[in-house]
């Protein structure tokens, strides 16, 4: 589609009435036939009309909760168990195991590569019997509601690169992510709040952080409308949603009504796209000074509820509080939740940071999968949970039995899904014993994505913008398969 072609699918009102009679008449014909019969032609309610690109086939899902780990959480003292490990602690990592594999500069100026086996316990679970540590005690029990990923891999050895190509398919900042997609296909199921939601939960620990920014939930060539709305995790979910003192409601609204009427003129004279989404944002973010408070309201919560996200629910910004705002999100209609969780770039220290991250995520994720499952939103919700890499199994820095670090690893990592659409308890992919290699059914970043697009009802290679002269997509121009083994 062309940009002028692009323009003329957002035409304004005046310019369409002044199209000829014939187009009133078609007008008039479609209000007397009621939205009910646009509705009945795709087999979607009013709300589902409003995406951009119709799904090539029936949706699984049509919420996202992507819980994304930030700095790259250690596979091998989580859920890739290793017990051949233990006989080959402090020696070298043997040269055909790595086979020249680039390193990062945090390492590759070492003399030595020490074996670093777990130094924590880990329990076969479910009816998969699949291996979980000790430091997730919650998620022990849920293996049987969970895909496990256990090969996913990618190109990426650098944080920046490799969460860009997690979010957006392309180590090269700029692209549209995954949300800003969902957004675009499906389009909005609530009025009164965005459809893309981004939120920053606050470690407990935060000794290492890696810096992130909007780039990662940007809309990129995407129109800007597709970008997230990024909600603080603590004070105003967002910032200015009250009216400020002395300014009211009506003052508000005839103060919005005159920028909108300003913009509709500068959009009839040269037709800018994002000017029409600057329109969209003003009135979306008066409808949210009304609905942003009450989703933010956790007094309506039960009890038990509450309880069940565990004891940080009552701490300002934690990881629990962002995911219990997430599940109240979907209950109203978002359809893509990001919640990016920081300070898993273990280096070192990893027995004084290792556990504090995995108790400020194990009893909310387990929660938020019990909790949709309760209010029957499980069935139409995926969850995602995993981080930008993995972690090597040679220590970084000094070793011991009770200590050591781990360096980035891009070459085999463990991911998570839960929800709609998926064989539960299915646990996929191998690696070697140094949980080095892929040795059986490996996940590239790109069959993740085209898989979460198929689950949303979007062939990866048909849904496309038009950018530049060429047809871009999530998944890029290397090829790309559907993991059809995780799929119900």
């Amino acid at each position: 589609m062309s940009l002028f072609d692009d323009y003329r699918l957002n035409i304004t009102r005046r310019h369409f009435f002044s199209q000829g009679a014939n187009l009133l008449g078609t007008a008039a014909l479609t209000s007397l036939l009621g939205k009910a019969a646009t509705a009945s032609s795709s087999g979607k309610s009013d709300s589902e009309q409003m995406g951009h690109v119709a799904t090539h086939f029936p949706a699984k899902v049509k919420h996202v909760i992507y819980l994304h780990m930030v700095g790259g959480p250690s596979q091998l003292d989580l859920y890739d168990y290793k017990p051949v490990m233990n006989e080959w602690y402090d020696k070298d990592l043997p040269e055909s195991i790595r086979n020249g594999q680039r390193l990062t500069t945090m390492t590759s100026g070492q003399a030595r590569f020490p074996i670093a086996p777990s130094m924590y316990k880990f329990e076969q679970c479910g009816q998969n019997g699949m291996w979980v540590s000790e430091l997730l005690p919650h998620m022990k029990k849920m293996t049987d509601e969970v895909v496990f990923m256990k090969a996913m891999h990618t190109e990426a050895i650098n944080h920046e690169p490799a969460i860009s190509l997690m979010q957006t398919g392309n180590q090269v900042s700029g692209r549209p992510c995954m949300g800003a997609w969902t957004s675009y296909g499906l389009g909005s199921l609530n009025d009164n709040l965005p459809t893309f939601v981004v939120m920053v939960a606050q470690p407990t620990n935060t000794a290492q952080t890696q810096a992130i920014s909007g780039r990662l939930w940007s809309s990129g060539y995407l129109p800007g409308e597709h970008a997230a709305t990024a909600f603080r995790t603590s004070g105003d979910p967002i910032l200015f949603i009250n009216d400020p003192p002395g300014v009211s409601r009506a003052v508000r609204r005839s103060t919005l009504d005159g920028l909108n009427a300003l913009n509709e003129m500068t959009f009839n004279s040269l037709g800018d796209l994002e000017t029409r989404t600057r329109i969209q944002q003003y009135e979306l973010a008066y409808r949210m000074q009304s609905s942003v408070p009450e989703l933010a309201d956790f007094s309506q919560e039960t009890k038990a509820t509450l309880d069940l996200y565990g004891p940080d629910i009552q701490k300002s910004g934690s990881f629990a509080q962002t995911v219990l705002l997430a599940r109240r999100m979907v209950e109203r209609g978002v359809r893509f939740v990001q919640i990016y969780h920081n300070n898993w770039d273990t280096h070192g220290d990893v027995a004084g940071r290792l556990p504090d991250q995995c108790r400020d995520v194990d009893q909310p994720c387990s929660a938020l999968i019990h909790d949709l499952e309760q209010r029957g939103l499980l069935d139409e919700t995926l969850i995602i949970w995993g981080g930008e890499f993995g972690r090597t199994i040679y220590s970084q820095g000094g070793l011991s039995k009770k200590n050591y670090g781990r360096d980035h690893h891009p070459r085999c990592f463990t991911m998570w899904m839960a929800g709609g659409g998926l064989k539960a308890g299915t646990i996929y992919g191998e690696t070697d014993d140094f949980s080095y290699n892929v040795v059986k059914d490996p996940i590239h970043v790109r069959d993740f994505h085209a898989t979460v697009l198929q689950l949303l009802g979007y062939d990866h290679e048909r849904l496309t913008y038009k950018f530049q002269g060429l047809d871009q997509k999530l998944t890029g121009v290397l090829p790309a398969r559907i993991v059809s083994e995780l799929l119900a």
